[in-house]
């Protein structure tokens, strides 16, 4: 089966009000049982804030590191999973159920084949 990438994205700042990150949070939780009942399911995480991330780049031979996120904007990648469906239309269909979960944008990508 193919590997699937899919990047939850979410807004910077604040994150919602418990009221409502724990609805998100349960229904995502659902979705990650649903891929993992339908063995689908390879990997989840989520990750820190953009502002955490430290950027690496070689200048000149030496690297140059830099706090920060790499590409500035309004919402970078907040969480990901990695899936394993026999074609884009299965992997399509779970990164729905996720964005409606978390009412985010998901980006799926496939993995190189090898």
């Amino acid at each position: 089966m193919k590997q699937y990438l899919l990047s939850v994205y979410q807004p910077d700042g604040d994150p919602p009000p418990p009221e409502i990150l724990g609805r998100i949070m349960r229904d995502a939780h659902a979705v990650t049982q649903e891929m993992k009942d339908a063995g689908a399911w390879v990997f989840t995480a989520g990750l820190n804030e953009a502002s955490a991330s430290t950027v690496v780049r070689i200048n000149e031979g030496q690297p140059l590191i830099t706090d920060g996120p790499f590409v500035e904007g309004k919402e970078h990648v907040g969480g990901f999973t990695i899936i394993e469906a026999p074609d884009l239309d299965v992997a399509l269909k779970l990164a729905t159920e996720g964005s409606k979960a978390c009412n985010r944008k998901v980006e799926v990508r496939p993995f190189l084949a090898e």
